[in-house]
C-alpha cells in the first residue's frame, strides 16, 4: 500500500494504491466512493481486488466528503466535477508502466460517476463494477429532495444545506436536466451491477432499468441488502466481485 497524487484544475487529488507492483504490468481498478464519504468506503473492496492480482486505486473526490484528503470545497462539487476527478485519476494510472488495463468500480454517487466516465471513454475502460449506483440523482434534483437537502427546483439557491455538508447550486444544476440512462448507454463493455432490495436511498428500480440499458450486464440483486452493504450482504458482494474480476483476468489470457 502506498500513496499517490495527481491534479485536476489545480486541485490535488490524493489516493492510495493496493497491490504489489512487479516488472509485468497488471490490470488496474480505480474505485470511487459515494456522496459525503471518502476512500475508506472502498478499502475492503480494494484489498480483495488486489488479492485477486490487480492493482487497486482508491482516492478522495475533490470536495466530495467531509473527511477527504483531496483539495476542493464541497460547495464546488457536483457529479460532473467528480467525473473530471475520475478522468484525472485514469490519466495518471494509464501513464504508469505498471498498468495493463483500466477497470472502474464505483459505490453510490461514485457508481453514477464511474458509469458516466465509462460511457465517455468506452473501449478505454475494460470493465465496470457498480455497487448501488445513484442513478436517482437527476430525479432527486428535479424533485428538490437530495439526501438531507430540500429546495425549490425552479429556484435553485446558491447554497444548499445537506445535513453536515454544504452544497452549491452547481450540484443541482449539473444534473437536473440529465437522463442518466441515455448517458450511460454507450458503454458496451462487461458490467457487474449489484443492488440491495431494501435500499431506501436509491430504489432498486433504478438498477433494474440500468441493467436493461447495458448490453453486457451481469445484474445481481442482494436480497435484503441496504444502501452500503454490511455483514452478510457485504460478503455476498465481495464474492460476486471476486468472481467477476477473476473472469476478466482469465478472458484476457
Amino acid at each position: 500500500m502506498k500513496r499517490f497524487e495527481t491534479k485536476r484544475d489545480g486541485l490535488t487529488i490524493r489516493g492510495t494504491v493496493y497491490g504489489t507492483m512487479t516488472d509485468r504490468p497488471k490490470p488496474a481498478v480505480i474505485l470511487s466512493h459515494g456522496f459525503m464519504a471518502n476512500a475508506s468506503m472502498c478499502r475492503a473492496y480494494a484489498k480483495l481486488i488486489a488479492e485477486a492480482g490487480y492493482l487497486a486505486y482508491t482516492y478522495d473526490f475533490c470536495g466530495g466528503g467531509l473527511l477527504g484528503r483531496s483539495e476542493g470545497r464541497t460547495e464546488d462539487m457536483s457529479v460532473l466535477t467528480e467525473k473530471e476527478d475520475l478522468k484525472a485519476v485514469i490519466r495518471h494510472v494509464s501513464d504508469l508502466p505498471s498498468t495493463a488495463s483500466i477497470h472502474l468500480l464505483g459505490c453510490s454517487q461514485g457508481g453514477f460517476v464511474s458509469a458516466l466516465v465509462a460511457a465517455e471513454l468506452k473501449e478505454s475502460i475494460s470493465s465496470l463494477i457498480l455497487l448501488y449506483p445513484a442513478f436517482c440523482i437527476p430525479d432527486d434534483a428535479r424533485k428538490g429532495q437530495m439526501m438531507f437537502a430540500r429546495f425549490d427546483p425552479k429556484q435553485i439557491p446558491d447554497k444548499i444545506d445537506c445535513g453536515p455538508m454544504k452544497l452549491g447550486a452547481v450540484y443541482v444544476k449539473d444534473v437536473i436536466e440529465m437522463d442518466p440512462y441515455k448517458e450511460i448507454r454507450p458503454y458496451s463493455g462487461p458490467v457487474l451491477l449489484l443492488h440491495g432490495t431494501k435500499d431506501t436511498i436509491v430504489d432498486v428500480s433504478y438498477a433494474r432499468r440500468a441493467a436493461k440499458t447495458y448490453r453486457n450486464c451481469q445484474y445481481i440483486e442482494i436480497a435484503g441488502g441496504t444502501h452500503i452493504f454490511r455483514g452478510v450482504h457485504e460478503k455476498m458482494a465481495q464474492d460476486c466481485i471476486r468472481t467477476f474480476v477473476m473472469k476478466q483476468i482469465q478472458e484476457r489470457k
